[in-house]
């Protein structure tokens, strides 16, 4: 039988929580190159808190995504028919392949893969999008120096565990902030991390400011809620923060209950001139020659660790990406399409 092309759709728009009735696995036929395009054989897909964004119809940075077309998202796999001249057969590649098995591509924003430098699975991970997202948001907007107290939210996950140990490598104090004991723990034994809290204690606020005798100085934002209220009175004068995501309100349908935070945030910024910035990484791509070198470099060196969470067939995709809005999945997500011939 000759090999179909695995899909999964987005076949309707979530309303608060994705369930598995907003997507849909077909299969279709394998995809043949026009002139000028190649095909891709996906082995890795890249599941992000972004594309939850993408799914709903309000307007945002990036256009929403199509319904009955497939999920929006990045890859790497191989090249494996081509009528590109920049591209040949067997080059490893990472580019918007979307939730399928295999895509076509016209060479756009594509970027070969040496499998002999790194994994190719990294090209999506630590070497890509997340470790680019976690690099540029530290280094160009955190501006931390050596001493200060660099706080990191969702710490063990594929942008924060990347931000912590950048900054331990800069000199800094690095506290994490995690979901689990396990996840703790790795975060500290493992990254290099000073401390990691666990942010569904009880007495976390307690536990952040015992952690942070000194106050924060930079605190990278990607999950927002009650860990940013806890944040919120420690932060130093002239602190800044990174802000790349809100991974705890994507699923939210209106505005939660309780005391209105605007006001104590507002008076915050003013009383400490507290820099809070937020940033979409593809548009600041400039960057990526001096990070692949530097992450890289760190990598070879020992200096910087990091961890896959690896699901197994296309078909998980959605119940994979469901958990990860809940903060289950432990190291970067990727799902594996295809077996990876680079692996030992």
């Amino acid at each position: 039988m000759s090999a179909m092309n695995k899909q999964i759709l987005l076949k309707s728009r979530p309303v608060g929580e994705p369930t598995a009735d907003n997507f849909e696995l077909v299969e279709t036929a394998v995809p043949t190159p026009g002139p000028g395009q190649f095909r891709v054989k996906v082995i890795y897909m890249s599941l992000d808190p972004y594309m939850r964004g993408r799914m709903g119809a309000e307007k945002s940075y990036a256009a929403t995504a199509d319904l009955g077309v497939p999920m929006v998202g990045g890859g790497v796999g191989v090249v494996e028919e081509s009528n590109n001249d920049q591209f040949k057969v067997g080059d490893y590649v990472m580019c918007g392949t979307g939730w399928q098995s295999y895509c076509l591509s016209d060479g756009t924003g594509v970027m070969k893969l040496n499998p002999d430098q790194a994994p190719i699975s990294t090209g999506v991970g630590v070497l890509g999008m997340p470790g680019l997202t976690a690099y540029y948001g530290l280094l160009e907007i955190g501006k931390p120096q050596a001493g200060e107290t660099v706080v990191v939210a969702a710490a063990s996950g594929a942008v924060g565990s990347v931000v912590g140990q950048i900054a331990r490598i800069k000199g800094c104090r690095a506290v994490g902030i995690a979901g689990s004991p396990d996840k703790c723990a790795f975060v500290v034994d493992e990254l290099g991390f000073d401390v990691c809290l666990n942010y569904k204690d009880a007495d976390f606020p307690e536990q952040l400011a015992k952690a942070c005798p000194d106050g924060i100085d930079v605190y990278f934002e990607n999950v927002g809620g009650k860990v940013f209220e806890a944040v919120l009175p420690l932060l130093n004068d002239d602190s800044r923060v990174p802000l790349c995501g809100l991974i705890s309100q994507y699923n939210m349908t209106e505005l939660p209950k309780g005391t209105n935070m605007l006001p104590a945030l507002m008076r915050a910024m003013l009383t400490h001139r507290i820099l809070i910035q937020g940033f979409i990484i593809s548009f600041h791509f400039n960057h990526l020659p001096a990070f692949l070198k530097d992450v890289s470099g760190w990598i070879k060196s020992g200096k910087l660790k990091y961890r896959e969470d690896i699901v197994e067939g296309i078909e998980n995709a959605p119940e994979a990406f469901m958990g990860l809005l809940k903060g289950k999945n432990f190291g970067k997500l990727l799902v594996r399409v295809a077996d990876d011939p680079t692996r030992n």
